[in-house]
């Protein structure tokens, strides 16, 4: 056959068929350019396992992982210049400062809260909640009880800031309480201790985290908002470089479907943080025990190759 006849031959397809061919490679599935994404990990349990579920998750569909144990602060520079890919734990209120200037870059974006139901505040075991202390008011009545001590973690965090400003304010009559600094080890090692004699005992705490369900821990009501508004509610945002976001479309929508409760957080957290537990180990179980969380992270997701992601994962998993 000729060069001609060849291009008569293709004139002469019926245009139904030719409408069919142009619509099925119009829908055929974007193939992200990426084969690795790179994840920014401070040194906290939480991140570390949520890091480890996602790049489980992210394996079996063609992608590889790479991690960058470094600050949150630091973090936000690497995602704006491009070294970093993706961080799911933009903690907000704590990190607003440094969120809001890698926003104003224009370099990043914010894909939303991954976690519902994070809290930070005035923390107790359930037994002093249980005997009535249920505000961050209720503290200085009792302040004997408590030995006039606050228990917070590294100083010149934003968190630490935010509770001597308290007590240079006295606020909730704080004034003349001893606020201890220490590492978050060092306060958990207090509370560990507080709890096994049940002595009573309020401390900076926060959830995801394994001390929620360790401690029966609950947070006070904060009406004077020291630990921000709506009594420390938090948001864990998924922040992602811009152009990385842009250029994977499938690994966009994975990131903007994987979300967590506080409380689901809180069980790998503790498998990892409290058991001491492998992160893989942690995450490979908690994906096995949870086949309909999995299903929902994956829905309308592919493989690299465009085929159905929540095949190959359960492969993975069997």
């Amino acid at each position: 056959m000729t060069l001609r006849t060849t291009l008569l031959a293709a004139t002469l397809l019926p245009l139904s068929l030719m409408t069919v061919s142009m619509a099925a490679f119009a829908q055929s599935p974007q193939q992200d350019e990426a084969d690795s994404v790179n994840f920014v990990v401070p040194p906290w349990p939480g991140v570390t396992v949520k890091t480890e579920v996602f790049s489980q998750l992210i394996a079996p569909l063609g992608y590889d992982s790479e991690t960058q144990e470094v600050s949150s602060t630091v973090g936000y520079q690497t995602l704006q210049t491009g070294d970093s890919d993706v961080f799911l734990a933009g903690w907000i209120p704590a990190q607003q400062e440094s969120h809001d200037q890698a926003m104003a870059s224009g370099k990043i974006l914010d894909l939303g809260n991954n976690v519902t139901g994070a809290q930070m505040g005035f923390a107790v075991p359930g037994y002093v909640y249980d005997a009535g202390i249920h505000s961050a008011e209720d503290l200085d009545a009792h302040r004997d009880r408590f030995g006039g001590r606050f228990y917070s973690i590294e100083s010149g965090s934003t968190v630490s800031t935010f509770i001597h400003d308290a007590q240079d304010n006295d606020t909730y009559g704080l004034g003349d309480w001893q606020i201890l600094d220490s590492s978050t080890p060092g306060m958990l090692s207090e509370v560990k201790a507080a709890f096994n004699d049940e002595r009573w005992i309020v401390w900076y705490g926060w959830t995801p985290h394994w001390m929620a369900p360790a401690y029966d821990m609950r947070i006070l009501d904060d009406p004077q908002s020291v630990y921000g508004p709506d009594n420390g509610r938090s948001d864990v945002r998924t922040i992602v470089n811009k152009a990385f976001a842009e250029a994977n479309p499938n690994l966009l929508a994975l990131l903007e479907q994987f979300t967590l409760t506080a409380d689901e957080q809180s069980e790998f957290i503790d498998g990892y943080g409290r058991q001491e537990l492998p992160a893989e180990q942690v995450a490979r179980t908690w994906l096995q025990d949870h086949p309909e969380r999995v299903a929902t992270f994956l829905d309308g997701i592919t493989t690299r190759a465009g085929k159905p992601a929540l095949e190959a994962v359960k492969a993975s998993l069997d």
